[in-house]
């Protein structure tokens, strides 16, 4: 079964990424993964730190001569600035130089601060820091290796930054990808996009921060991913439990799910149509799971991003020493992280679909895994 683990903290050496449960003979190259992390790295209203921060890669395990063995694959990404951070971060005995006593609100700081007894937030922002994403960026990428062995492709965009918000805005193609990409803010709108970087400039000018919302869509499923058997095997669950565990995601959304609530009834579902293609149907509020299980054709789900929480104009807070007011420190300088966390997303809802087919399909192999998958296809053809 695909599972995986994430290791390391901001400003240390660098990131782990442990995956098992990966089929032989997935096509693995190191440019491509290079590719996909520096994706991550896109948008407009990013701070100087994405012009510093490089992905040096080194695959540890798992592959030989460009292909997965089914043993679990090791992927270490450096951190280019550790000589700098190598004394304040070092795990050998010793007391920090600098420690951070006056959490920020809006971080994990002072509830983690709290829970684990330590009045210096570096112990807890290392770790919470979304830089922690590149390591999931990375076990995206090889879940998408999977997808795409049975034709499954995902791919994000982002429809609202601040107040500036996409309506009517069609469901992007797998063709659409680099367009998306090209785009500053990852936006298939080329005028929506345009009116999202004026929201940027504006904000950055004021000295503050925006959010927005971003969706990834997944084409090529086939019914039947997912189960209403148990909770935690409904994919609507998943996908928003994975969702919502990215850092300052604060709202997830399948389908038309808002909208959907304020409908009736009667226009609020799908309704299902027979033809030579089998069931169809000719609207797509649900976002393409019912009942926790896919219903083929494309899934759509959004995530919500807050805006992030560290300001220029630093917001009041309380140092945890002295218990007086304080200004909450800087720690980066991003004005905007949206297009960014699309990938990210991206990356995760391309987890979920690779762990959920792997449990209905199995395979040590990636023959296995397409034999089972094209013997389920027959099977529905027929039903």
């Amino acid at each position: 079964m695909f599972r995986y683990l994430t290791a390391g903290e901001s400003h240390g050496p660098g990131l782990v990424a442990v995956v098992e449960g990966l089929p032989a003979g997935l096509p693995v190259r190191r440019e491509e993964l290079a590719a996909e992390l520096a994706r991550r790295r896109l948008g407009f209203g990013r701070g100087n730190r994405m012009k510093i921060e490089r992905d040096e890669l080194e695959i540890l395990a798992g592959v030989r001569h460009g292909y997965t063995l089914g043993s679990p694959v090791a992927v270490l990404i450096r951190n280019t600035e550790w000589p700098r951070w190598a004394e304040e971060m070092s795990p050998d005995p010793g007391e920090p130089k600098r420690p951070m006593t006056a959490p920020r609100p809006g971080h994990a700081d002072l509830a983690g601060m709290l829970k684990y007894d330590t009045h210096d937030a570096r112990d807890i922002l290392e770790r919470a820091s979304a830089r922690e994403t590149a390591a999931r960026t990375v076990v995206g990428y090889l879940a998408k290796l999977l997808l795409a062995e049975v034709g499954v492709a995902v791919l994000s965009h982002v429809v609202a930054i601040g107040s500036v918000e996409a309506t009517d805005v069609p469901v992007p193609a797998p063709e659409d990808r680099e367009r998306i990409d090209a785009s500053p803010v990852r936006a298939l709108d080329p005028d929506l996009a345009e009116a999202m970087i004026d929201e940027i400039e504006r904000a950055k000018a004021d000295r503050d921060t925006l959010g927005g919302v971003v969706e990834v869509v997944a084409h090529g499923l086939v019914p039947g991913i997912g189960s209403h058997v148990h909770g935690d095997r409904r994919l609507d669950a998943r996908l928003a439990e994975a969702l919502m565990s990215i850092q300052a995601i604060k709202a997830v959304e399948v389908g038309d799910g808002f909208s959907s609530a304020r409908r009736r009834g009667s226009v609020a579902h799908d309704e299902i149509h027979h033809g030579p293609d089998g069931f169809v149907r000719t609207t797509d509020r649900a976002g393409g799971v019912e009942g926790g299980m896919s219903i083929g054709g494309v899934l759509r789900v959004r995530a919500a991003m807050k805006p992030i929480s560290t300001l220029m104009r630093p917001l009041a807070t309380v140092d945890v020493e002295t218990k007086r007011p304080e200004q909450a420190f800087r720690e980066r300088s991003d004005v905007c992280a949206v297009p960014a966390a699309g990938v990210v997303a991206e990356a995760m809802v391309a987890i979920v679909l690779a762990q959920e087919i792997q449990r209905k399909f199995g395979g040590d192999t990636v023959g296995d895994l397409r034999r089972a998958w094209e013997a389920y296809r027959e099977r529905l053809a027929t039903f």
